[in-house]
C-alpha cells in the first residue's frame, strides 16, 4: 500500500469535504484508491451519497496481480474489497478502470468476463499511461499494437453483446461514436475541441499547485517539464496559460483541416509535450492522431456493417431501440 493512498487519512478527507459542501451548491467526491486495506471509519466515509470511489482492475486476476499486486492474497484482498463495495453502495459508485500493457495484455474476453461479474457494465480501456513514473517501466507505448488490441476489444464486445442479458461498452469508444453521432457531444475532458486549459476545470495537488489536467501534474512530478499554471495562493498563471492555449484547437491545423475526423477530433498539448517534448510534430506522427484516427476509423466501419449484431451492439450504445442505418453520416 503506497503512502498516496488516499483512505490511509480519512480525517484530511472529511476536512476536505466538508469544506466543499459549506462553500459549493453541488458538489461530488471521488477517492482513488487501491481498496486494498479499507477501515470501517473508511467504510463510513465512502457510504455518502456524494461521495465515489475510482480504483484500477487490470482485467483478470492473473492480470491485475502481475501488474498491481505482486501477490495473490493481496489480490484476493483487492477483489473482496471491492465486491463489498459495489455490493453496498451499487456498480455507478464504483469506477474500476483497467491499464492494459498492449505488449502483455489478458484476452479481451477475460476483461469483459470480469467485469461484468462484478456487475460494471461500462469498461474505460486504457494503455499505459505514458505520462508520470510509468514511462520508466513501459516506454512511449506501441500504437500499432494497442490498435490492433483495441479493435479485437470492440468486436469481442460486440459477440459479448450478442446473448449476453446485460450489455457492456467501452467509455471512451461510446464517447466517440455519441461525438459523430450528435453534435455538441464534449462533456469528457480527454476529447474536446477547443480543449481549452484552465477553463472550466483545475486539478488542484496537495501543495495548492494548480495543473491544467492531472496529466500535466504526472508530467511535472517526474521533472520533465514544468506544466504547473499557478497556485491557491496566487491565483492562475494567464501568460502561461495563454501559451499553452495557443494550439489548443485542431480548427486550423495544417494536418487537421484535410482529416476527415477533424470536426469528431481534438487535440491533446499536454501529451505531446510528455511524449515528444514538443507540439509542433506532423499530426500523424503522433500517438493522439493514431490512436484517434483508428478509433474514428472503426466507428465509421461499423456505422456501415449490414451485421446484426454490430446493429445490435450500436442500439446499445446509443440508447436507442434499434440501428437505423440512415443515422450513418452520408458524404456527398
Amino acid at each position: 500500500m503506497g503512502l498516496e493512498e488516499p483512505l490511509l487519512r480519512v480525517d484530511l478527507l472529511e476536512v476536505v469535504r466538508a469544506f466543499c459542501r459549506d462553500r459549493f451548491e453541488k458538489a461530488e467526491f471521488v477517492v482513488c484508491t487501491n481498496l486494498q486495506h479499507v477501515s470501517d471509519e473508511a467504510w463510513t466515509f465512502l457510504s455518502a451519497p456524494d461521495t465515489f470511489m475510482s480504483t484500477s482492475l487490470d482485467g483478470d486476476r492473473a492480470t491485475h496481480t502481475r501488474q498491481r499486486t505482486f501477490d495473490a492474497a493481496r489480490t484476493d484482498a483487492f477483489l473482496h474489497n471491492l465486491a463489498r463495495a459495489i455490493e453496498a453502495f451499487g456498480p455507478e459508485k464504483v469506477s474500476a478502470l483497467p491499464t492494459i500493457d498492449p505488449g502483455n495484455a489478458p484476452a479481451p474476453e477475460k476483461i469483459i468476463r470480469t467485469f461484468a461479474e462484478f456487475g460494471i457494465r461500462s469498461i474505460y480501456l486504457r494503455p499505459v499511461n505514458y505520462q508520470g513514473f510509468a514511462r520508466k517501466r513501459y516506454g512511449h507505448g506501441d500504437d500499432v499494437a494497442w490498435n490492433l488490441y483495441y479493435d479485437r476489444f470492440i468486436d469481442a464486445m460486440i459477440a459479448y453483446n450478442q446473448t449476453a442479458p446485460q450489455h457492456v461498452e467501452e467509455y471512451y469508444f461510446v464517447h466517440c461514436l455519441r461525438r459523430v453521432l450528435r453534435p455538441g457531444h464534449h462533456g469528457h475532458v480527454d476529447l474536446r475541441n477547443p480543449n481549452t486549459l484552465g477553463a472550466d476545470y483545475l486539478v488542484v495537488d496537495f501543495d495548492g499547485t494548480f495543473y491544467p489536467t492531472d496529466e500535466a501534474r504526472m508530467v511535472t512530478r517526474v521533472r520533465q517539464i514544468d506544466l504547473s499554471i499557478g497556485n491557491v495562493f496566487d491565483g492562475l498563471d494567464q501568460s502561461k496559460l495563454a501559451i499553452l492555449n495557443e494550439n489548443a484547437a485542431n480548427n486550423f491545423h495544417e494536418d487537421c483541416m484535410h482529416c476527415p475526423y477533424q470536426a469528431y477530433c481534438g487535440v491533446d498539448v499536454v501529451d505531446d509535450l510528455s511524449r515528444y517534448g514538443r507540439i509542433d510534430l506532423p499530426k500523424h506522427e503522433t500517438s493522439f492522431c493514431r490512436r484517434h484516427t483508428f478509433v474514428f476509423g472503426k466507428i465509421f466501419e461499423l456505422l456501415y456493417s449490414a451485421d446484426s449484431a454490430v446493429k445490435k451492439s450500436l442500439a446499445l450504445w446509443l440508447g436507442i431501440p434499434e440501428f437505423d442505418p440512415a443515422l450513418a453520416p452520408v458524404h456527398r
